[in-house]
């Protein structure tokens, strides 16, 4: 295909998105066509699945023009582009399957996630790999986990507006090159960011959301389950972890 009628077909067809993004916000939910026809502008949650093949992870083939996980990382480089960079031993890019259907992202590298430069590999991250393993009954390199910021911010503090907008586009990279089905939000200062907005964790968590087009599911971030570790919490968790993959798999 001519690379400048792709080109105009992407920009079309993101505009089209946008406006109907707008139109939804603005609580219009079917406009009438030509004739009797309507079109939905909100799909319905509770519709249901396709059928699937066993292998529910395997991924569509990606373009040959498309951005893979390399290239952003070859685009972040070794990164000064905020202070965050002046204490970190190492970036903390992400790691699992390149063509995950199913995406974690969280708040920032801890201690030993800067040591080993891979995400959620302390008291968190087992606990994480544990839900993934045990709980879905999926191997973790199946799915894909980073963070909103790569490098480990003093203390494990929560990053700054201007480290985590100056991260974003990186996320945003590996978002749009891995192309996951569903994303999960680990905890409140990552669904914050993708949501657009300051939120209270205990409100939006269990409660679905969209970004870039992708269905995105908040819940608690494992480290305040660690803090507090009761049923309860244990269970919406739980709740939230089984829809996610569920919704990943249609």
């Amino acid at each position: 295909m001519d690379p400048a009628l792709t080109a105009e077909t992407c920009s079309l067809l993101r505009s089209v998105r946008a406006t109907l993004k707008e139109l939804a916000e603005e609580g219009v939910e079917q406009f009438d066509g030509r004739g009797d026809a309507a079109i939905e502008l909100r799909p319905r949650l509770d519709a249901p699945a396709l059928q699937q093949p066993d292998r529910d992870f395997a991924r569509p083939q990606r373009g040959g023009g498309a951005r893979t996980l390399e290239d952003v990382r070859l685009e972040l480089g070794e990164c000064t582009r905020c202070p965050l960079c002046e204490a970190r031993n190492r970036i903390v890019f992400g790691d699992g399957n390149p063509d995950a259907a199913l995406m974690f992202i969280g708040e920032g590298p801890g201690q030993e996630e800067d040591r080993r430069g891979l995400p959620f590999v302390g008291r968190a991250g087992e606990l994480l790999t544990r839900m993934i393993e045990r709980g879905l009954e999926i191997p973790r390199s199946e799915v894909y986990i980073c963070n909103i910021v790569k490098c480990r911010p003093p203390g494990n503090r929560t990053p700054r507006p201007d480290e985590v907008s100056t991260c974003k586009p990186f996320l945003d990279g590996q978002i749009d090159a891995v192309r996951p089905r569903t994303i999960v939000a680990l905890g409140r200062p990552a669904t914050s960011l993708l949501l657009g907005r300051d939120v209270s964790i205990t409100r939006v968590r269990g409660t679905w959301h969209e970004y870039r087009g992708i269905p995105l599911m908040p819940t608690f971030h494992p480290a305040y389950l660690l803090r507090q570790y009761t049923a309860a919490n244990r269970k919406v968790v739980w709740e939230d972890l089984k829809a996610a993959l569920a919704r990943s798999r249609q």
